[in-house]
This record gives C-alpha cells, structure tokens and sequence, in this order.
C-alpha cells in the first residue's frame, strides 16, 4: 500500500473512497433475469444484500416488517423512540417540524427518555408476528443492560452497533463488554461493528461474530469527521475487512464471517461498489429514510444525534423520492440512483458478466481521477 510523506516524522497510507474506484466491465455480459442477489446469513436467506439500519428516520416496527416482506433485514433501534414511548409518532413529527436552529437541542431533550425492557419486548414481538425476520440493534454500553430483553422477545440477528467497536475496550469506570464471552454464550447469530481497518475486523472474527459492518454509519447524517476528525474511506475500509475475512477462514479452519458496509451510500452505484470491493451485504440509512412511508418524514438522523454530550450527527432534509417498495425494488421515476436499489445492482452484475454476489466480488476495478467523477 503506498504510503505518502506528511512531514517529518509522519507518514500515512494512500486510500480510497467509493467516489475514487470505478467497476471495469468483463469480456462476458448476462441477461439480468440470470442473476441472484441472494444473501445468507447464519440460517436466514434473504432476496436481497440489503440491511435497514437502526435508525429512528429509517425504521420503524412496521418499516421493519414491510422491509422484510422485501427480501431484506429491517434492523430496529432499540435505544430509539419505539422503546422509550407508548406512542413516538408525535414526537417523529415533532422532530420533522423542528427549526434547524432548535433541532439538535429538542433532539437531545426528547431521547432522555428511559428506555422501556417491556417495550423492546413488545416491538419486537410485533415484527416477530408478521412473519418476518427479527433484528434489533444496541449500542455496546446498552448491550449488557438490555440483551435480555431482546432475547427473551426471540430475536434473530442481534446487531452490536457503534461508532467504532473493538474487541478489547478498556475502562476504568466500569466492567467493559466482553464480546468473545457474550456472544459465546447466544445461540443467536451476532453482528458487530463498525470496524475500519484489516486488525480490527480480525479481533471482532475472532469473538465469534457472524458478520462485522465496516464503517462508523450515520452517513449522510453524521459529522463524525467533523466532529472527531475520524473518516473511513469506504472502498479501502471494505477491501481491508474483505482481507481479514479472507485470512480468518485460513485461521479458523473455514469459518466464513459477513462483511457488511455500513454507510455513504448516496446512490446505488456506491452500492454497487462496495459489494465489488468485497462486501457480503450493505447496511442502507439515507437511502431507505427517502420512502415517503419512512418515519422520518424526508428527514435523516441517527444516534449520534442525541448524545447529551458531544453530538455527531444532524438532522438533514434528504427529501422523499417513492416508498419504501420503489426504493428497493422500483419502478424508479428518477436517473440519479435513488430508487429500485436492486435493478441498479442486477443490472450492473449483468452488464459485468457475473450471477451471484461471491462472484462479483472479484469484479475488477480501477481507480478514476476525480475530475472523471460524475
């Protein structure tokens, strides 16, 4: 990996964003109608490589449920509204309607909230009833306070998702989550994350995960990089963990763990992409926060929007562009990669000659000058 001079005694690596990579067609093409965008995980098959992320302006319990009727995996947050009260769609408009000015504080103020055991238990038991997979997300210092819960409601997925996720966190306040042993004892398959970088991916393998999401999330709601000065570019980020899934299988005697990108995608050809550099699934945000039938009302904000502390994120308009349907499966009215997600990704399988989403991970690709972007 070529390393650039910074100064005198700093170095750094050369890396790349989806922005900067572009997909090099194969001498071989096929009809779309040929091609699978199956995924698996653990024992749950999918129609899509698609996961909704826990976010309050993405997914509600009945996102959840029609994501799922979909073909995908609608996770729920639950650290989000839908644990914390009875009825949060006042507040989910409450939040649409706020003043930019007024927004981060108001934010803060309404997730203070408790969260409600009783409540993770029943929303996820809604999702349970219509059929679908269930998947419900916490943040590592809820983990060990709400997992309970999420069991006891019969999950199926359990998601571990953060800024950034390690497998040795260390403190000196309090007992730190030992994932190795927590996910040890689950019979339920575990996703963890996000981790950018090939040491970090291979120490969350090797507590037993089934998939690790690549990325810090938040994505077009996040000022993280502002905030932190943290930045994860994408392409180098997945290609990274795609390696370290690679050597862990080697390690493990064949155990294969489900590399999942998880934020910035800001059209389906970034999609398209990140699966080429080697994911097994994308984790969508921004793009699902579009439907007109998601919670957010065209707005977009996450977690990191509401600590009480240090925020990360804002809310931001993104509009509204078709439901959730058109968005995953089309028909898409617009040209600019914001609807029929799935289209995009069969369509660019088919014109790059590959059938099934293991193969087109070795799509070739070449990097492109900015000035080619567009």
């Amino acid at each position: 990996m070529t390393e650039i001079e910074i100064g005198g005694t700093k170095r750094a690596r050369h890396v790349f964003g989806l922005d900067d990579v572009a997909i090099i067609p194969s001498r071989r093409t096929r009809d779309p109608e040929d091609v699978s965008t199956t995924w698996k995980i653990d024992a749950f098959t999918f129609d899509v490589p698609f996961l909704a992320a826990p976010m309050d302006s993405v997914m509600s319990p009945a996102t959840a449920i029609a994501f799922g009727q979909l073909g995908g995996l609608g996770v729920l947050d639950l650290e989000g509204l839908w644990t914390r009260y009875e009825n949060p769609e006042p507040l989910l408009a409450e939040i649409a309607d706020l003043p930019q000015r007024q927004a981060t504080a108001r934010i803060q103020e309404i997730y203070q909230e408790p969260i409600k055991g009783e409540l993770i238990k029943a929303r996820l038991q809604e999702i349970r009833d219509a059929g679908v997979v269930v998947a419900g997300a916490l943040s590592p210092q809820r983990t060990q306070e709400y997992y309970e819960d999420v069991l006891a409601a019969g999950a199926d997925v359990f998601v571990i998702r953060g800024a950034t996720v390690s497998a040795e966190h260390v403190s000196q306040n309090r007992e730190p989550l030992n994932l190795k042993k927590f996910i040890y004892e689950l019979d339920t398959p575990v996703i963890v994350g996000g981790a950018a970088s090939y040491s970090s991916a291979l120490h969350l393998m090797r507590t037993g995960a089934a998939g690790v999401l690549v990325g810090f999330g938040g994505g077009a709601a996040s000022t993280t990089r502002r905030v932190l000065g943290i930045r994860a570019p994408m392409a180098t980020a997945i290609a990274d963990v795609a390696g370290a899934r690679r050597d862990y299988m080697d390690e493990s005697g064949g155990r294969y763990v489900h590399v999942i990108a998880d934020g910035g995608f800001g059209t389906s050809g970034d999609i398209v992409k990140a699966i080429a550099c080697g994911a097994d699934a994308v984790m969508l945000g921004a793009a699902l926060a579009r439907a007109t039938d998601a919670p957010g009302r065209g707005w977009h904000w996450g977690a990191e929007a509401r600590h009480p502390r240090l925020p990360r994120g804002n809310r931001v308009e993104i509009g509204q562009v078709g439901s959730l349907e058109e968005i995953v499966r089309g028909p898409s009215a617009t040209a600019v990669g914001a609807a029929n997600l799935v289209g995009a990704l069969r369509f660019a399988m088919a014109t790059t000659g590959y059938t099934d989403l293991k193969s087109f991970q070795r799509a070739d690709l070449a990097v492109s000058p900015i000035r080619d972007h567009a």
